[in-house]
């Protein structure tokens, strides 16, 4: 919930930031943000460290230009989710701010990076009763104009970690599940595929590209997508206009203290 109050002193001192995603959650205030790192954006980072998840890697790298549809799911048990974790007590559970489609941004970061371009469609999202506001399940359609559709589903149900990605192409199809760290490729050049992470991995790496930066070196990952704050623009007004444009189409009856 603190953006401003942060960059905008680091900035006027010329001294590069660190910002947790994303970036905000409204696009009017989204213009404000990036004007105000501005002086420090080349050399200040957002933290979509899924960036550097061999999978996101394998197909940044690939020629998806035949795709015509595409899916990212991610879901979990949020009561679930970390060691003396409330959820009640969370940033989560803030209907300004929280919800599971602020909060699990990542896949929308990836589909943009992947197919940029993309318009937005609609979101339906599920509520709870004892969190007003608060998404608890959302899913975003998006369209590629001209070229192809697909979805991202987030979720805070899942009773088993849950995150995949199906892209369908003309001449191969991909099937990636990065909970289990495998994946196929099927079609021309079909394949299975390594896709094992340790998750620590993707975070100490975009720290030292981060640390480069303000040092004044190259990054070491060579990382084209790596989430600098002049280039994460498209990404943020995406994931800020989903959030927007969620329309709750039910509640759901799982207990979640």
């Amino acid at each position: 919930a603190i953006r401003e109050e942060i960059i905008a002193p680091c900035a006027a001192r010329s001294i590069p930031v660190y910002v947790e995603k994303p970036l905000t959650c409204r696009s009017e205030d989204l213009a404000r943000l990036l004007h105000l790192a501005a002086p420090v954006a080349a050399r200040s980072v957002a933290g979509f460290m899924m960036r550097y998840h061999p999978a996101f890697r394998l197909l940044a790298g690939s020629d998806l230009s035949d795709i015509y549809r595409f899916a990212f799911e991610i879901g979990h048990d949020v009561t679930q989710w970390r060691a003396n974790w409330c959820f009640s007590r969370s940033y989560a559970a803030r209907a300004e701010g929280g919800g599971v489609l602020l909060d699990l941004c990542h896949e929308i970061d990836m589909a943009a990076c992947l197919f940029p371009g993309l318009t937005l469609d609609g979101v339906a999202s599920l509520g709870h009763p004892s969190f007003p506001g608060v998404d608890m399940a959302s899913r975003v359609a998006l369209t590629l104009p001209g070229r192809a559709s697909g979805v991202v589903a987030m979720d805070y149900l899942a009773p088993v970690p849950v995150r995949r990605i199906a892209l369908r192409g003309c001449a191969r199809v991909h099937d990636l599940d990065l909970i289990a760290g495998r994946g196929e490729v099927a079609g021309a050049g079909a394949r299975a595929l390594d896709l094992m992470c340790e998750r620590n991995d993707m975070f100490l790496a975009l720290m030292r590209d981060f640390l480069a930066l303000v040092a004044g070196r190259a990054p070491p990952s060579g990382n084209p997508h790596l989430p600098r704050l002049d280039r994460i623009g498209e990404s943020c007004a995406l994931i800020a206009r989903a959030w927007e444009s969620r329309r709750f189409v039910g509640t759901i009856g799982k207990e979640i203290a």
